[in-house]
């Protein structure tokens, strides 16, 4: 991921009794002519054909989606492998109280090579685990299944009990160990719910323990080391046509090297595919990119099962060698590369060799005999090295060609939408021939309504496009109709892009290190967000085939890009001088050389600004987004100068211009990126989406000339007196939005709009000549446009109803801030 960076029944009573309104109630004849909106549907015509696979979801194991949240393990730091590697805070005890004495031991009495750190107990003493978030959830009636292996010399009786701050949650159980290191396991009933329990262990003699844990009985399809069912359910209900994993930015960042004592048991490694398989005692544990621990308890066999339980396609992505998400490196190691080349192989043969086979066995062995179908997989990740990618992609599907020539192999267009790292990712990919590429970007609500027809201009004989990652920046409602919007494009154009999943997809609510997310959760409830209603609505009614269909448009309303100025700096200390804001007819509008004060500036952001030296000095490094703002936002047709020096940090300059407030504005980001590359982005609502980006960085204690002309909505920009670029932001942001396509199983035409306005939509419906059915199934996501779900209140919600008024031609009243789908049958 790059950085860029609730009533129920009320709403669901008030869209029911709009439908029934616009069904029911008489329309004067005058009226029936006024309308906002006219779609016209061309059935005669044949549109793209939409594959079963073309909507599913990616999991990446971000904001503890994993561990704590859909892998159901209540233990936390079960195997006490936590280090200062996975956060600077933790320690192989983190999560556990000690009573008595009690040590985590890292030498050769361990329960084996890759589960390197037990824990030794005292004689009379004891360990307590908080879990996670409260605590430890348990449900009254509910069974819960605890193992640990153990081992003592002396022969020791472990005291195991559930319980909270209010006394006991089940009866203890009482387990005895006795010589070397052996599994153990007890089963608990909980006698009452509670969120906040502990589980402890208490030792009558000295004991060694490693892997303590705890499950509940109830995983989703009941399985042995299972996942979370309420989580797999809400991800099962989307009806997925595949399963993106395990990542992401953990997939291609850290070391590549292996965990074993040749790598020194390197603790920041890329995600590698058989650090987790086998039994999870064996499995290595690794540090995750997003701050925290990965026991690797949810692995591959994990990942392909859960993908087969719901019915979706598993496409796995492997390191490329080439790490992202700001690290940005080539890993120059013929062997390494030959070493990760035959892991990939040797994935295949896991997922789809047979039992027969060397790594057939281990998955026939893990209790899977028949394959799991793999038919694609991607390699590599977010790649800021578009070249240096593209040349180790090339070796990686050469050698899986040779052996599984039917395997589809994914490549990608790095971490934007645009700029020179995404065209030149394309360029190599065309020239390559390659089948796939991964897209991924994040954006405001307005690029997604400004973009509906990025995939228009697709050439069809291209490569063709995995939409892998794609989110408006927000949890709110307003983010959800941009994207409904935007997937209407995606729809249209579904012989470009034939798979698409929004990202993430799980938010622990206290672990969150990425914003938006599909699915939220705490230790004792999920709930959906409004994206997720969004997702599950196209999801589950895609269709099989588009039908040609054209709406008109909303009126472009847009004037000049209006806006004060404004400085800011992004993890780097900078100073700025000789400010000055000139209009189109030369007169000063505003200028400052800091000889001084800065009492004409306003402080919107984060960080420590002064005057220094007559310059205008950010001095914090570790501050992000410190923008101190100036001037009027009526301005229009200027001309901005500034003069900035880096004087330490890790990126260059932010520059804003066309400020309207704290979530509005543009600014031309100079050494972004970890300092790797420059880019226009524009805020909307908070919402960032980058405009135009080139490759580059700034030098610490040089003094550049930065200039900005805004001319309307024409922007040219100036790098030391040189033209650096320029364009012209004049696209509208259409907030109505429709799509048509027929369900072949049951004969449907399904048509698909969306009203982002904030008024309702009275719209003409041509059907072009359809004979159909004169009632309609309606699903309507309609709130304001601000709603956001959270665990205790839900206003985006579906409201399902009957509209009894379909014709050849008919009109239909679409909320505001809505989502509608009317299914209509055909005879």
């Amino acid at each position: 991921m790059p950085r860029t960076a609730r009533t129920r029944g009320r709403v669901g009573l008030a869209a029911t009794a709009l439908l029934t309104a616009a069904a029911l109630v008489p329309v004067p004849a005058h009226a029936e002519d006024v309308t906002d909106y006219t779609i016209t549907v061309d059935p005669s015509a044949r549109g793209a054909a939409i594959d079963d696979t073309m909507y599913g979801v990616f999991f990446e194991d971000i904001n503890r989606a994993a561990d704590g949240g859909l892998y159901a393990e209540l233990v936390q730091n079960r195997s006490f492998e936590y280090s200062a590697a996975d956060n600077g805070s933790y320690t192989p005890l983190t999560s556990w109280t000690v009573t008595g004495t009690a040590e985590a031991v890292n030498d050769s009495g361990r329960l084996n090579e890759r589960n390197r750190t037990y824990l030794s107990l005292g004689a009379g003493s004891s360990v307590t685990n908080t879990g996670y978030n409260t605590g430890i959830r348990v449900e009254k009636g509910e069974r819960y299944d605890f193992s640990v292996w153990a081992r003592t010399a002396t022969g020791s009786t472990l005291t195991v009990s559930l319980k909270d701050a209010a006394g006991s949650l089940a009866d203890a159980r009482r387990v005895t160990v006795a010589g070397g290191w052996t599994k153990y396991k007890a089963t608990f009933t909980a006698s009452r719910t509670s969120n906040r329990g502990r589980l402890a262990v208490a030792a009558s003699n000295a004991a060694a323990l490693d892997m303590v844990s705890l499950f509940p009985r109830e995983t989703y399809r009941n399985q042995a080391n299972g996942l979370r069912k309420d989580l797999a359910e809400k991800i099962a209900a989307l009806e997925p046509g595949f399963v993106r994993f395990p990542g992401g930015c953990l997939v291609n960042t850290g070391s590549m090297e292996d965990y074993s004592e040749s790598s020194d048991w390197q603790r920041k490694r890329s995600y590698q595919w058989k650090d987790t398989v086998g039994p999870v005692e064996e499995r290595a544990t690794n540090a995750n990119f997003w701050g925290y621990n990965q026991s690797y308890g949810l692995g591959y066999y994990e990942y392909f099962r859960f993908a087969e339980d719901i019915g979706a396609m598993p496409l796995p992505v492997v390191p490329a060698l080439v790490t992202g998400c700001g690290q940005n490196k080539a890993v120059d190691d013929d062997a390494l590369l030959k070493r990760h080349i035959q892991d990939t192989l040797d994935l295949i043969e896991f997922a789809n060799g047979p039992a027969t086979s060397t790594w057939g066995k281990v998955r026939a062995r893990m209790g899977h005999p028949a394959p799991f179908h793999l038919t694609h997989i991607g390699i590599g990740n977010e790649e800021n090295l578009p070249r240096e990618f593209f040349a180790r992609f090339q070796q990686f599907r050469a050698a899986i060609d040779a052996e599984y020539p039917d395997i589809t192999v994914v490549s990608n267009s790095g971490p934007d939408d645009a700029g020179t790292v995404f065209d030149t990712a394309w360029q190599l990919n065309r020239e390559g021939k390659v089948d796939l590429v991964d897209e991924h970007y994040y954006n405001s609500p307005a690029w997604f309504l400004q973009n509906n027809d990025r995939y228009d201009s697709y050439d069809r004989n291209g490569p063709k496009v995995f939409l892998g990652e794609y989110a408006s920046q927000g949890n709110a409602w307003k983010n959800g109709l941009a994207e409904a919007a935007f997937m209407t494009g995606l729809e249209r154009n579904a012989d470009v892009v034939k798979l698409a999943s929004y990202a993430p997809l799980l938010a622990n609510e206290d672990s969150v290190q990425w914003r938006p997310d599909m699915i939220w959760f705490n230790n004792r409830a999920s709930w959906n967000s409004a994206n997720y209603e969004v997702q599950k609505l196209f999801m589950t009614n895609a269709g099989d085939r588009v039908v040609p269909s054209k709406a008109t448009t909303t009126p472009d309303v847009s004037g000049p890009v209006t806006g004060a100025v404004g400085l800011s700096t992004w993890a780097t200390s900078a100073a700025y001088d000789d400010v000055k804001v000139t209009s189109a007819d030369g007169s000063t509008l505003f200028s400052d050389d800091f000889s001084g004060d800065a009492s004409r500036w306003r402080h919107t952001g984060t960080g420590n600004w002064s005057v220094q030296d007559g310059a205008y000095v950010q001095t914090d490094t570790a501050a992000e987004n410190t923008m101190v703002t100036a001037g009027d936002p009526a301005w229009k047709d200027y001309d901005l100068h500034v003069r900035a020096t880096k004087k330490s940090g890790k990126e260059g300059f932010l520059v804003a211009f066309g400020v309207q407030d704290t979530g509005n504005y543009y600014w031309w980001n100079l050494g972004g990126w970890n300092n790797t590359q420059s880019a226009i982005e524009q805020a909307v609502d908070g919402g960032k989406s980058t405009l135009m980006t080139k490759a580059g960085s700034i030098e610490t204690g040089r003094a550049y000339d930065i200039d900005i002309k805004v001319r309307g909505r024409q922007i040219t920009l100036f790098l030391d007196g040189k033209e650096w670029g320029s364009f012209e932001d004049d696209k509208p942001a259409e907030p109505f939005r429709q799509v048509v396509t027929r369900d072949d199983r049951t004969g449907d035409l399904i048509v698909k709009v969306v009203n982002a306005r904030s008024a309702e939509a009275r719209t003409a419906v041509d059907l072009g000549g359809a004979e159909v059915s004169a009632t309609a199934r309606v699903t309507t996501l309609a709130a304001d446009e601000d709603a956001v779900n959270t665990e205790t209140d839900t206003p985006v919600t579906p409201v399902t109803s009957t509209f009894r008024g379909v014709a050849e031609k008919f009109t239909y009243t679409f909320p505001a801030n809505s989502v509608t789908f009317l299914r209509i049958k055909q005879k």
